[in-house]
């Protein structure tokens, strides 16, 4: 009785000590992960925003999937957890962060050359002519369909969000059955807010957050 005991123990501990061989694969870590997508791309860790890793089984691999942005460039990594290599790369550019970039300097554009009409005086016989001038306060036309700007749905979003700053938001104009609405997502913190907007009343009508 106690040789079948002590060779039912045995197996056991045999069966038990292939199950942990085959599952305790190398595992480079998610620090070497994020090193080998930022080396790849050029780049270092304090110029990236909007950084998102989670790891998932690809192919019978476990993979380290890096997303993040550098200014107008969009990457996404999936890096072999094993050893490092790089699976697969892609890299978009956005062309909202494009447009944003132009509105700012146009802004400035127009900051300077007010800055300059001030300190310039104006003779008296040859009043300035501000037949062209646009009146203050007014804004960039807003989109079909839209009562408020992406602006204001910006820091509708982003107020949901305590310290996420307009780095760590990804926003456009979408129309969802013909109704304007201003769709996007935040990632901020090891947190990601997805959310749609109301383009005509600046109403929050879709929010979902996950932890990653």
């Amino acid at each position: 009785m106690k040789k079948r005991l002590f060779a039912a123990a045995a197996l056991t501990l045999a069966f038990s000590a292939v199950f942990t061989a085959c599952g305790d694969g190398k595992d480079i870590g998610q620090a070497a992960a994020k090193e080998a997508a930022f080396s790849d791309a050029g780049v270092q860790e304090s110029d990236v925003t909007r950084l998102k890793v989670t790891k998932d089984r690809d192919d019978g691999k476990t993979v380290y999937e890096i997303e993040f942005d550098v200014q107008e460039k969009e990457y996404s990594y999936d890096i072999d957890a094993s050893n490092g290599d790089i699976l697969s790369y892609d890299q978009e550019i956005n062309s909202n962060y494009q447009r944003q970039q132009s509105s700012d300097s146009a802004f400035q554009t127009d900051a300077s050359a007010a800055s300059a009409s001030e300190t310039t005086p104006t003779p008296e016989s040859q009043p300035a002519d501000d037949s062209t001038a646009a009146p203050a306060g007014e804004t960039t036309a807003l989109p079909s369909g839209a009562s408020i700007s992406i602006d204001d749905a910006k820091s509708t979003a982003l107020a949901k969000v305590p310290g996420a700053t307009d780095q760590d938001i990804r926003i456009e104009l979408d129309y969802d059955d013909g109704k304007a609405c201003y769709e996007g997502d935040i990632i901020y913190n090891h947190m990601e807010y997805e959310f749609k907007i109301d383009a005509s009343n600046g109403n929050i009508i879709e929010w979902s957050e996950e932890k990653w």
